[in-house]
């Protein structure tokens, strides 16, 4: 827990560098371009082509025209809006995530490093392409979960609950994986990841947890709706920041507990099966004499 600590408050004393703040620009501008882009050009068909959905359902008509029968006309106008930035947001989140593991994690490790770990080895555990398609197969498999777990955020305490556990599950695959790609051996990554999962799972659910907060931004109603290109900007921004932070505090977390490891093997050298090292037992001429009673 102590390690837990001293990383995070070193994360948030980086968060103020420059050189950080400068980075967290770069996601920022492609995650805003993309989104933007794909706004300009779908949005319209996007909205029809829901709305006809929605229309042909029996049960949503009826529900719309008992709400325009109480003094909900409005609600249909802005209901698809809403359910396609409801949708939307997700998936920006994730593309922020991919692009702060693949453009800013390496960058930020460099500068922990750096500045932090001068002496420490890089034993090129793994590749560029390794982790982008470590990074990419856990994204995947963190849609599904969420795909599958979206009727159950009708349930009031599970809807804050259920996708921070999924975010957290996604920053500390992507994020330890990332941070250890460069110094840790394929066997030191294992080793650590396995023997650190609990605290690294916790990093990754508060972390989760940060993520959510920028949902706040859309708690506007139908100013949203209204101003959702700029919120989606300011949306993509929160988000680089507060996975900045993820990725320097496992930086900090990954790196010194694989200093540790390291400092630990040179005491206690692996066996020779490639086992982690054990306290060895004193022996009989180690053993110290205690006086008669």
């Amino acid at each position: 827990m102590n390690l837990l600590f001293d990383a995070f408050w070193r994360a948030v004393a980086y968060c103020l560098h420059p050189k950080v703040i400068v980075l967290s620009l770069l996601p920022l501008l492609l995650a805003a371009g993309l989104s933007g882009g794909l706004a300009y050009f779908y949005w319209e068909s996007a909205v029809d082509g829901l709305r006809t959905t929605l229309d042909s359902w029996l049960i949503i008509d009826s529900l719309l025209r008992w709400l325009g029968s109480i003094g909900g006309e409005g609600f249909r106008t802005v209901l698809v809006p809403i359910i396609i930035i409801a949708l939307a947001v997700p998936v920006i989140v994730v593309v922020s995530l991919v692009l702060v593991a693949l453009l800013m994690t390496p960058a930020l490790v460099t500068l922990v490093a750096n500045r932090r770990f001068p002496n420490l080895e890089r034993r090129k555990g793994a590749a560029f392409w390794q982790s982008v398609l470590w990074s990419l197969g856990c994204t995947v498999a963190a849609l599904f979960a969420l795909l599958l777990s979206v009727p159950l955020w009708l349930i009031p305490p599970l809807v804050m609950i259920l996708p921070p556990l999924i975010w957290g599950w996604l920053s500390f695959r992507v994020f330890a994986f990332d941070v250890l790609a460069d110094h840790a051996s394929t066997e030191e990554r294992r080793q650590l990841m396995r023997e650190h999962r609990a605290p690294m799972l916790l990093m990754g659910v508060i972390c989760g947890y940060l993520g959510a907060a920028p949902s706040l931004v859309w708690a506007f109603g139908v100013i949203a709706v209204v101003l959702w290109p700029l919120l989606v900007v300011v949306t993509v921004w929160i988000y680089t920041l507060v996975f900045a932070f993820a990725a320097l505090w496992f930086a900090h977390y990954a790196l010194a507990a694989l200093e540790k490891l390291r400092m630990l093997e040179t005491v206690l050298p692996p066996a020779a099966d490639g086992s982690p090292p054990a306290a060895e037992l004193p022996g009989p001429d180690q053993l110290i004499a205690l006086p008669p009673i």
